[in-house]
């Protein structure tokens, strides 16, 4: 049963992620790759509050440069809501006011939390009682990390990264992200791997069809050991954003320089992660990079997915 919501403003927040390790499978005769990764939430945030409208729009604000995002039917937190709005036979519609934290095509699905955290702001809002199962069959229609925003924590990604099962993983990990100041597009890195195993055939291993996740990267997580986890982080998508953005092999070279265990760049980039062993190494990294005049911000991770906020 619908519930009435004309004055009611529903907060919701969702998680940016890092991809610890991606692994891209052969090229498919529909131009996408089947893939396999571990997720890991982290605590970086959007925000979504959502409010009763004839009809659906959003506006953003927050940290971040916002006034390239589309506000059209073409944004994802729009086709969202519409989607829920379809399922279950909702003829109002919904403003939206985004609050953004997660980097603009940075790798860390910045897009893809706003989704989540509209699925489920805007079925509290309009009192459709969806369940969770079904709130995740639209999450995948919309795309591949969405699923994963919705349930956050750590999970293995597979198929197009949206069949999700969740990985054990105990205690902190501690991160520090260098956000840059350009966004990068995740298809042309997607066809620069593509042409990036093309010129280099001879060289290096053919892709499988059907990639997996290293079981050292599980045992990692599992015991909850960053310095285990720096030595299998792995990313398939990371030689070819360096060739399209070469200024990011600065970047982990200054990290690593500066006490970083390991560096990856999350999904297909720009954000460069650094994994550290504890909160203090955390502090001493962020403020080297300040000092070189990079974006930084600390995180930890793994935290919840998306959550209804009671302000």
């Amino acid at each position: 049963m619908m519930t009435s919501a004309a004055t009611t403003v529903v907060h919701a927040r969702a998680p940016g992620k890092i991809n610890v390790f991606l692994k891209v499978g052969a090229v498919m005769e529909d131009g996408y790759h089947d893939l396999a990764t571990a997720y890991q939430a982290v605590s970086l945030f959007e925000e979504v509050r959502a409010s009763a409208a004839s009809d659906f729009s959003v506006e953003f604000s927050g940290s971040i440069d916002t006034s390239d995002l589309v506000t059209d039917g073409s944004n994802l937190a729009i086709k969202a809501a519409q989607a829920l709005a379809r399922k279950a036979g909702y003829r109002g519609g919904v403003h939206l006011e985004i609050e953004k934290n997660v980097p603009i095509a940075g790798g860390m699905g910045g897009g893809s939390a706003d989704a989540a955290a509209t699925l489920l702001a805007c079925d509290a809002l309009w009192g459709t009682n969806a369940s969770k199962d079904e709130l995740l069959a639209i999450a995948a229609q919309l795309g591949a990390d969405v699923p994963f925003s919705f349930t956050g924590g750590t999970a293995i990604g597979t198929g197009r990264g949206d069949q999700l099962s969740p990985a054990l993983a105990k205690g902190k990990f501690q991160w520090v992200l260098a956000l840059a100041d350009f966004g990068m597009s995740t298809p042309g890195v997607y066809q620069e791997l593509d042409r990036h195993r093309d010129r280099h055939a001879q060289d290096i291993f053919p892709a499988q069809h059907q990639p997996s996740v290293d079981a050292n990267v599980l045992q990692a997580l599992r015991a909850g050991d960053p310095h285990m986890l720096a030595d299998v982080l792995h990313n398939d998508l990371q030689a070819p954003a360096l060739h399209l953005a070469p200024g990011l092999g600065k970047v982990l070279q200054l990290g690593e320089e500066n006490g970083a265990l390991a560096g990856i760049l999350s999904g297909s980039g720009p954000t460069v992660a650094f994994l550290v062993a504890d909160a203090d190494s955390a502090l001493e990294l962020q403020v080297a990079l300040s000092a070189s005049r990079l974006r930084v911000v600390r995180v930890t991770g793994p935290v919840h997915g998306a959550r209804l906020i009671h302000d």
